[in-house]
């Protein structure tokens, strides 16, 4: 199978690359190369290499709430994803769109399924409740991935910046009323490979086992890494955020 990755410099792209190589031929663009919200330059690219599959791991994370990210925000994970799914549907091939946790409002108290309704919470969910929205409409040969708590080598995610904030703080505040699963994004890559595999479009949940709260997965880090740095459990609320 031949398989185009948009967004390959990526964590989870560059995981996707070296799972989809046991596949067949594959190739992997990354931003400079391929901009999803540029449709004009992304067809000959997709043309040119003539896939079977188009993996679209391109996002863009809205956080600080700055200037200029609800536009960045909803470019690419909205926008982008049209024109990734809409090329994909001319061709007759099947896109893979990865979408959030944050496309639910978070006030629930069990495991949440992919047909439970969804309630975007802040700007990343909005725009990535539209990404998926924007890719069932333009290809209905779609698998549409909602993960959560993204981890891999190199990666500017939970774990980088605990350890990142231990070297310089022996005391770091964690939120103890979040929970999630962490996921590591090979394990996520083998995953999309075999969801891809069967051939069954649709929406899918994906993460690994088990759950924790940020202020647990900031102790098993530590602890694992030998750091001496002390973990405060703390509420979301005493830490504002965008």
């Amino acid at each position: 199978m031949r398989t185009l990755i948009l967004g390959a410099a990526g964590q989870l792209g560059r995981d996707l690359l070296e799972v989809f190589r046991r596949e067949g031929e594959v190739r992997g663009l990354e931003h400079s190369e391929a901009d999803v919200s540029d449709e004009v330059t992304l067809q000959p690219l997709i043309e040119d290499f003539g896939p079977e599959l188009l993996i679209n791991a391109a996002a863009y994370k809205a956080g600080g709430g700055g200037e200029g990210e609800l536009e960045r925000a909803f470019l690419v994970n909205e926008t982008g994803a049209r024109n990734v799914a809409e090329l994909a549907a001319h061709h007759q091939i099947p896109v893979v769109y990865f979408s959030s946790n944050y496309v639910f409002g978070g006030s629930g108290d069990r495991p949440l399924r992919p047909e439970d309704p969804i309630a975007p919470r802040g700007l990343h969910g909005d725009a990535k409740a539209a990404g998926e929205q924007a890719t069932r409409k333009a290809n209905a040969k779609h698998y549409i991935v909602r993960t959560a708590w993204l981890y891999g080598p190199g990666g500017d995610n939970f774990v980088e910046k605990i350890l990142r904030a231990a070297e310089l703080r022996s005391k770091l505040k964690v939120v103890r009323d979040e929970i999630g699963s962490p996921t590591h994004t090979l394990d996520l890559a083998e995953a999309v490979l075999a969801l891809t595999r069967c051939g069954a479009f649709g929406d899918y949940h994906i993460v690994n086992g088990g759950a924790c709260t940020r202020f647990e997965f900031a102790e098993a880090i530590l602890s694992l890494a030998g750091s001496e740095a002390e973990v405060l459990p703390c509420a979301v609320t005493e830490l504002p955020s965008a």
